[in-house]
């Protein structure tokens, strides 16, 4: 038999340790990593497919619009350069990733994931919906409210080429470009441990970079400007009615007594959700995409807990960014890099 070294021996023990204590860890970055590969391996070079003929002109156009797009926010809007969204994934309309969030039910608090070097996470991403769903009864059997949702954008953070995927064609000019921003965004800043913070961040960069973008290529008074402010008007309208009602909800559950029992703590979280849903009518919409919301489903703590983690910052980044900077992008990007560390 043959002698190795004993750093080898100990090497391997602590290995194997390593493998046993972290094993569920291990399983889902694997998971995770050939889910990612899988569509980074399969997307295809954009000249590639914008020199195929046998694709609609509509779909190539919408691909050069994002070349612009990326050009846009390198150029104008200070982004780091990247080769993402350079590739082309198609996904034959069906959804490919899902996150799983999760709060306890009498707090608006996100359940957090966490990973080694990258921190803590308050979402999960699945490529296997089987696999997000169980893991959703496992959190529900312990009492969390849960959500899962399919992923319509993701970021690497710069680690891999992220692809175009097949559904943002689906967007209007406006709403693609602040998509394709907010992820960019991820890519030049993301502070550890604070999903809020980065997710408001993305939210603001990619609404105003979205607006630069509109008034650069069309210019100020043209009809994909103003159907961007249209539409983003009425969520701007919703996103505060659901975080006034966040507030409210966070106000009930803190005013709990500590002797109030779990059922009566249910009907009266139940009670005040019904009157938030019944408080939606009072809103006005220019469309129905925001009045009909609460039609199909009865929201949970998790749902207040997405506006928050993406919106309750934004003023805070508004008054920030203009008063601060002038609204310069540039600028703007060189204070933030040197103020927060970034993975």
């Amino acid at each position: 038999m043959k002698n190795y070294p004993k750093w080898i021996l100990l090497l391997a023990s602590l290995l194997t340790m390593l493998i046993i204590w972290q094993r569920e860890l291990l399983a889902y970055v694997w998971m995770q990593a050939c889910g990612q590969l899988k569509i980074i391996w399969e997307a295809r070079p954009i000249e590639e497919v914008l020199s195929d003929a046998t694709l609609p002109d509509s779909l190539k156009q919408k691909l050069q619009l994002i070349q612009e797009i990326r050009r846009f926010a390198e150029d104008s809007l200070g982004l780091n350069p990247s080769d993402n969204y350079t590739t082309f994934y198609d996904q034959q309309g069906k959804p490919i990733l899902w996150t799983l969030t999760a709060c306890p039910p009498y707090q608006l608090q996100a359940y957090e994931w966490h990973f080694p070097l990258l921190g803590s996470f308050s979402y999960k991403g699945f490529f296997d919906l089987s696999k997000a769903k169980a893991e959703e009864r496992r959190l529900q059997a312990q009492g969390y409210d849960t959500a899962i949702e399919e992923v319509l954008g993701w970021s690497t953070l710069g680690w891999l080429k992220d692809p175009i995927l097949s559904n943002f064609l689906q967007r209007s000019t406006g709403h693609l470009a602040e998509l394709i921003i907010h992820e960019l965004t991820h890519g030049t800043l993301y502070v550890p441990n604070n999903v809020e913070y980065n997710e408001n961040l993305a939210t603001f960069v990619g609404y105003q970079g979205a607006l630069s973008f509109l008034r650069y290529k069309y210019g100020e008074n043209s009809a994909e400007m103003q159907e961007y402010i249209h539409t983003t008007n009425d969520k701007k309208r919703f996103i505060a009615f659901v975080l006034q009602a966040a507030n409210s909800l966070d106000s009930l559950y803190r005013s709990f007594p500590i002797s109030m029992s779990e059922g009566e703590k249910a009907a009266a979280k139940q009670r005040h959700i019904a009157k938030i849903v019944q408080a939606l009518d009072t809103v006005s919409f220019a469309s129905d995409r925001y009045r009909n919301y609460f039609t199909d489903f009865i929201p949970n703590n998790t749902f207040f807990m997405e506006f928050m983690r993406y919106n309750r910052q934004q003023n805070v980044f508004q008054e920030e960014f203009y008063q601060k900077f002038g609204g310069n992008f540039k600028q703007y990007w060189a204070h933030l890099k040197a103020t927060y560390p970034s993975l």
